[in-house]
């Protein structure tokens, strides 16, 4: 691995890629990053990177627009200083979830981050538990997607929940319920839930399954303002579930997310590392599992040119 370089595209993302770069053994590549008064952005790579192979890795908290910016300034710098190759490392994809046009005059922000980042010169993209599986199909570079399911899955083997029972939001997600399920070997129930308007506002009903009495476990691919999980810990606490966990992959908790989970019935909220989690944002019950070793071992098998397939599973 003597001709990798891998490094941070933002002073946010230097936690997880100093993590990478300690299970791989690697120094963390040096970058001279300012602002200055007119608000503009530059950035200067500290070493040489000619025909060395590239991974700038880039976290999201906010301001998003701000983390995109940093990212596309420093694949830039990167690629005129003649890098072999540059693999763009995105725990999180940001405007995920604007994927398609949905509704009249609007934008499909998603592609649009897609082709600004091949616009760049990435020659790859390293993402996790995309919001659409068809995002892949809106860059014309490779795309390769891990999970953090296996991760969730280990962390509450551990727990040794009895009496378990894996709980869908909704119809959409009762496939990805469903091999947790199979993973756990328990069974699933299903929430009927109604999604109101663009407020993030979503209406549970009822519960299709029977879970009283039993351990809830909801998994979802992110929790944003936590609307929706409240609306599915609600409904499961009225049909009689005992403690309620939620696991997720990409922790964004924006707006009213942080007081809605700390006076909700909640036991534990399980994430990944792929978002950052602010000290504000700290919670007892809030539980970070660490992906930078499954990213370290993904990059240490892209720059050898081994298969990665074994470190991530089907999107379903």
């Amino acid at each position: 691995m003597d001709d990798i370089k891998i490094f941070a595209a933002s002073k946010s993302a230097e936690k997880f890629t100093k993590e990478i770069c300690d299970y791989l053994k690697v120094d963390m590549g040096k970058v001279n990053r300012q602002k200055f008064k007119n608000d503009n952005n530059f950035v200067q790579v500290l070493e040489t990177v000619r025909e060395k192979d590239v991974f700038v890795v880039q976290t999201t908290e906010p301001p998003v627009n701000e983390r995109i910016m940093e990212m596309l300034i420093m694949v830039d710098a990167i690629k005129r200083a003649t890098a072999r190759r540059i693999t763009l490392v995105l725990p999180y994809y940001m405007y995920s979830r604007t994927d398609k046009k949905d509704q009249p005059r609007v934008p499909v922000t998603a592609k649009l981050l897609a082709q600004l980042i091949e616009a760049a010169g990435v020659s790859r993209v390293l993402t996790c538990d995309l919001h659409n599986p068809a995002i892949q199909a809106y860059f014309n570079i490779n795309v390769d997607v891990l999970t953090g399911k296996s991760h969730l899955e280990k962390y509450f083997d551990q727990k040794e929940i009895d009496n378990k029972v894996v709980v869908a939001t909704d119809a959409g997600s009762s496939k990805k319920a469903y091999k947790y399920a199979e993973h756990f070997k328990c069974p699933i129930a299903l929430i009927d839930k109604r999604r109101d308007g663009n407020d993030d506002k979503a209406i549970a009903t009822s519960v299709i399954g029977d879970i009283k009495g039993k351990n809830a476990l909801i998994f979802d691919d992110e929790v944003d303002t936590a609307g929706s999980i409240m609306e599915t810990v609600r409904v499961v606490k009225e049909f009689g579930a005992k403690d309620v966990y939620v696991g997720c992959t990409h922790g964004v908790l924006s707006g009213p997310a942080i007081d809605r989970i700390r006076s909700s019935e909640i036991k534990e909220l399980v994430m990944t590392n792929t978002i950052p989690l602010t000290e504000e944002k700290q919670l007892d019950k809030i539980v970070v599992v660490s992906l930078s070793e499954l990213f370290g071992e993904a990059i240490k098998r892209i720059n050898e040119a081994t298969s990665i397939g074994e470190l991530f599973e089907p999107s379903v």
